[in-house]
């Protein structure tokens, strides 16, 4: 399954999530990284959207959040295919469903170039 989307700015929570040690041992045993502490933020239409609820629940890993921490859904991705790392879904924050949080091993803004506007390709 392909994605497309576009970078948008984020409201750095996604920052504070993943600096939380809960998360970060889980997500590197999950992933088999350590991820960067920040999420790149892609904004998607409604068709990508459908995509996403698509997916068959099967697909996804699941994080076990403790306290006041909750649930993290994640499926693996591959950004512009060249930066394998994950699509998170926290299952307790209400998100929009038009923004998708792309996790990896690196900060993307910078190693990649990567600004406000530019269109990328997931790859589920």
């Amino acid at each position: 399954m392909e994605i497309k989307g576009i970078i948008v700015s984020g409201m750095g929570k996604g920052t504070y999530f993943m600096s939380q040690d809960i998360y970060k041992e889980k997500f590197k045993q999950k992933l088999k990284f350590k991820p960067f502490v920040g999420t790149l933020n892609i904004g998607i239409d409604v068709n990508e959207i459908r995509l996403i609820k698509s997916i068959p629940q099967g697909k996804f890993d699941i994080i076990k959040g403790e306290g006041k921490f909750g649930d993290v859904k994640l499926v693996k991705a591959t950004l512009n295919n060249e930066v394998e790392g994950a699509i998170v879904f926290p299952v307790k924050t209400k998100h929009p469903d038009d923004v998708l949080e792309f996790i990896a091993a690196k900060k993307l803004r910078e190693s990649l170039k990567l600004e406000d506007g530019d269109i990328v390709t997931l790859k589920i």
